[in-house]
């Protein structure tokens, strides 16, 4: 663990290119230092990392900022690549009205009554991931229940063959490990290649639904397909969000579980009051994505020029 003494002058070096050691392991007192010594912390020419609550809210309640990648990702995985194409077209890396438009068909097939038709097969996947943990007596978390939960949830939501469902993590892991700060080439190539698999199966899957369409109703794959109100999604933006709503719901999902669990192991007061009253259960995931969040870092582009924490940021500013 890194001391929680910080020294300034480590602080100002600070790159997330190049962390320093310890980071990874307990990156919170290096926030810690940052919101005290440079909250609006200059990382590059053009780059800032925020660490203060009001100054990333600001950041994104404003209509001057970005969430287009296309600038980011050209030259961090290569214009043309298949893990850029997948990155700059899925929903959360896109400003309206390609966001607006491909939001509304993806609410349109998973919207309210769809997520209630999938809760009675979540709870009966979670009872049997726990009986299946508790019968070996030994289990690892991760792999024997975080990791099997949204791999199954999103199978079931876009109907793919138990039998196929194998490789799905491993691709979902390859294609996200491309958003990592400073991917090497090695990284890259594993990502591009899960793409172009992930990619690949999807056509044979979409190909036998336009063929056997399944009840709209319950099959949100029928549904992406076919698409809303006259309007559908090219055949890419529907396989890339297909793989979109697989990795959206896998990495934070599986780290939030090993995090949260964690957490509470390590403040076993708090372990034994939810214990003690359940009804804290809401509140306690909340909490839980505050204090170990599985997501670390997001950014925006800035369109207009900013004041933020007192710093001034041109239009163009990441």
């Amino acid at each position: 663990m890194m001391s929680k003494d910080v020294d300034p002058a480590l602080v100002g070096a600070f790159n997330l290119a190049d962390p320093p050691p310890g980071f990874v392991d307990d990156p919170y007192p290096v926030y810690a230092a940052l919101r005290a010594h440079a909250p609006v912390h200059e990382l590059a020419p053009g780059t800032r990392l925020l660490t203060r609550h009001a100054d990333v809210a600001a950041i994104y309640r404003s209509a001057d900022v970005s969430s287009d990648k296309q600038r980011e990702f050209g030259p961090k995985l290569g214009v043309g690549s298949p893990i850029y194409e997948h990155h700059t077209t899925s929903l959360v890396f896109n400003d309206p009205p390609l966001h607006t438009r491909v939001r509304r068909l993806l609410m349109g097939a998973l919207n309210q009554r769809a997520m209630a038709r999938m809760e009675p097969g979540v709870e009966a996947l979670v009872d049997r991931l726990l009986d299946a943990m508790q019968a070996h007596g030994r289990a690892d978390l991760i792999e024997d229940f975080a990791a099997a939960i949204p791999v199954d949830v999103i199978g079931n939501l876009l109907d793919i063959p138990h039998a196929d469902r194998g490789p799905l993590r491993g691709w979902s892991l390859a294609i996200l490990s491309a958003l990592e700060p400073a991917p090497d080439a090695a990284l890259l190539a594993r990502a591009n290649a899960a793409t172009n698999d992930f990619l690949d199966y999807l056509r044979g899957l979409v190909a036998d639904r336009r063929a056997r369409p399944g009840d709209p109703e319950a099959d949100v794959l029928t549904r992406l397909i076919q698409g809303d109100g006259g309007e559908q999604f090219s055949e890419p933006e529907l396989l890339h969000n297909c793989i979109f709503l697989l990795n959206a719901g896998h990495e934070t999902t599986t780290n939030l579980i090993g995090n949260g669990l964690q957490a509470l192991m390590q403040h076993p007061a708090e372990l034994a009051r939810l214990r003690a009253d359940p009804s804290l259960l809401t509140t306690a995931v909340e909490e839980l994505l505050r204090y170990e969040s599985p997501l670390q870092f997001n950014n925006r582009l800035t369109t207009a020029p900013m004041r933020i924490g007192g710093v001034e940021l041109p239009a163009g500013t990441f």
